[in-house]
């Protein structure tokens, strides 16, 4: 990557878990947590971006979407680098809350595992970077 990547991620959070994306790195043996969301195309707002982004991967309508924080994530991944500017926001929604804190799902337009994550128990980190400290600065 070459270019800087807008993107747009969204922070479910219920009963001090959070849901996200697990993956793993293999070239630095890293497992981790990331939010779900992904690129903002032309002309689309963050908000809008990310409630497609719901809907593409998961398969859920967002009903409440919150602005948390913009981030910068400057990253190596899979031995190559990255440069994103993350737009990060609280979401809700019935469709989300219908989902089980043991539920085991996948990303529906690539199949990478989605779960709950107790967050004061994550093993991993989370990515883009910041969004570790924007969960622990929520009043969960």
């Amino acid at each position: 990557m070459t270019t800087i990547r807008n993107i747009a991620v969204g922070l479910p959070v219920r009963s001090g878990h959070v849901l996200v994306l697990s993956g793993t790195d293999r070239v630095k043996r890293e497992s981790f947590h990331r939010a779900i969301g992904g690129g903002i195309e032309f002309g689309e707002t963050a908000e809008a971006a990310v409630r497609r982004e719901f809907e593409e991967e998961v398969g859920v309508r967002l009903d409440d979407v919150r602005l948390l924080a913009v981030v910068e994530n400057i990253f190596e991944y899979e031995g190559r680098p990255g440069h994103e500017i993350a737009h990060v926001f609280a979401v809700d929604s019935a469709d989300i809350d219908a989902i089980g804190l043991e539920a085991q799902l996948q990303v529906l337009d690539e199949g990478s595992p989605i779960r709950w994550v107790r967050i004061s128990d994550a093993k991993h980190p989370f990515y883009p970077s910041g969004v570790g400290a924007i969960l622990a600065s929520l009043d969960l």
